[in-house]
């Protein structure tokens, strides 16, 4: 069984979510919290795997909360539920090492899909959400806040070999790494290995960013 923590100061919120997973054979809701300060006990008394969380809260925000989430020895993945409508916290969530993003409005399949992709190490990363994402954090001139400029961004992807890029790129494009494993004529273990290289090589934490230092570059 998955084991899931729900976390949305929306009561509505929490029972659609609840709903929608609670149909799915291999997925268990353990709890709820409506602040992101009842998180840190929640996830004690239940070591959920998976905290699917609000980014804003009148409380303890979701950024908070993910921060004290990831520095834990063995923390629970974090994937954000955002709205993305002017929401200047999603790189931040990032960087504090969410795995991905739901938009609130996306389809109960696909969070249960997304749910079930979390759970086997591939966060989520819709090509959907990549544009919005991208969107959200360019300025008019094409820079990314905290992010490298296009001359950075290339030579860090220089670091990479030839696989490595290609995996990058469709990384990029929010291919899963199922798709890539397809395009790329690999296999799915190689695909993951090929990211946990990326990550490392480029000194990022999450596909986003993997994501965002591609389209830097010029490569999208």
């Amino acid at each position: 069984m998955i084991r899931v923590l729900l976390v949305d100061d929306d009561p509505l919120v929490r029972s659609g979510l609840r709903l929608m997973l609670s149909g799915a054979a291999d997925i268990e809701v353990v709890a709820e919290a409506a602040d992101g300060g009842e998180v840190p006990a929640l996830v004690d008394e239940h070591a959920p795997d998976l905290v699917l969380m609000d980014i804003r809260m009148p409380g303890v925000d979701g950024l908070e909360a993910t921060e004290l989430l990831r520095a834990r020895a063995d923390p629970p993945a974090v994937v954000m539920l955002t709205t993305f409508k002017d929401d200047e916290q999603v790189l931040g969530a990032l960087r504090a090492g969410a795995a991905g993003f739901l938009l609130k409005h996306t389809p109960p399949a696909e969070i249960v899909a997304a749910v079930r992709r979390v759970k086997a190490g591939e966060p989520v990363l819709s090509p959907t959400v990549t544009e919005q994402l991208i969107a959200q954090v360019t300025q008019a001139d094409g820079r990314i806040p905290g992010r490298p400029e296009t001359a950075e961004a290339r030579i860090r992807l220089d670091r990479l070999g030839d696989r490595e890029r290609e995996v990058a790129v469709a990384v990029g494009q929010g291919k899963t790494n199922a798709e890539i494993a397809a395009e790329l004529y690999m296999s799915l273990a190689t695909v993951k290995a090929h990211v946990s290289h990326i990550l490392t090589k480029l000194e990022h934490t999450n596909r986003v960013q993997i994501a965002l230092t591609v389209h830097h570059a010029g490569l999208t």
